[in-house]
């Protein structure tokens, strides 16, 4: 079911877009822009939830139970889920389509693998999955797997003479996009406020580029390509209809405290 609902029609769909270019990377980009636009409808419902969190923050209820029950978090958390329910709020909504993603990411990474068919089995396999309707296997195989420095079907190394070691520059640049991505989504929290959804996005925000930095250095550049174009567009969809807060990324100034210092005689 999986393979015929997911990994093949990805197989066929990039193949498809390889056969009409002939460059697998620009393939996977446009691949990832069709997979943004289809979950466009999601990421329109991220950015009202946002917006409806940070207006949340204003209420003058979240601010009294936040001061009411400051010192306890179970009862401060059963009255924000009330709250959230009253207001048709849902706090995990900004998680959704990062999470709904990753079958697109699992599939995108089988069908990369099993695209780039580098053994005679491999590429017998890979005839058997195309759509015969669609595709001509004599024309588009074998695949050209090199798009700018990379071999997409393997992990991204970039070998600088001097050094024994290769430096993994998608996978800098995936950590980066993804934490600019999900830290402008992210509305300010409340000053001294102790809300479990502004703490499970901050969490969110802190795991998750590692998180995608580690699958970019594990696994095919062509996947670790696909995670920094579609970061890049998920910032654009957000700055395009101004529902970004760029102030996110800019350290926060700390609260100085006066320390009394003891003179000793």
């Amino acid at each position: 079911m999986w393979d015929t609902l997911i990994i093949t029609p990805f197989i066929n769909f990039l193949l498809w877009i390889y056969s009409l270019i002939g460059n697998f990377g620009i393939a996977i980009i446009l691949f990832t822009l069709v997979t943004r636009i289809v979950l466009y409808p999601l990421t329109a419902k991220q950015i009202k939830s946002s917006q409806a969190m940070q207006e949340l923050q204003k209420n003058p209820r979240y601010l009294e139970m936040q001061k009411k029950y400051k010192d306890d978090k179970e009862k401060l958390a059963q009255e924000q889920m009330k709250l959230y329910q009253e207001l048709k709020i849902n706090p995990l909504s900004a998680c959704l389509p990062t999470l709904l993603q990753f079958p697109i990411i699992i599939g995108l990474y089988q069908a990369l693998i099993q695209s780039i068919a580098s053994a005679p089995i491999d590429m017998l396999n890979l005839t058997r999955r195309i759509y015969p309707a669609l595709l001509k296997v004599a024309d588009i195989l074998p695949l050209n797997t090199h798009f700018l420095w990379m071999n997409l079907g393997t992990p991204d190394r970039v070998f600088i003479p001097g050094l024994s070691f290769g430096i993994p520059i998608l996978a800098v640049i995936v950590v980066i996009t993804t934490y600019i991505s999900s830290k402008i989504i992210t509305p300010p929290a409340t000053p001294g406020a102790n809300d479990q959804g502004a703490m499970m996005g901050n969490m969110m925000n802190i795991y998750m580029p590692l998180l995608m930095g580690w699958l970019a250095f594990s696994l095919s550049s062509g996947l670790a390509l696909y995670f920094v174009v579609q970061n890049v567009i998920q910032i654009l969809q957000y700055a395009v209809t101004g529902k970004v807060y760029w102030n996110n990324l800019l350290p926060k100034p700390k609260t100085q405290t006066a320390t009394k210092q003891i003179k000793r005689p």
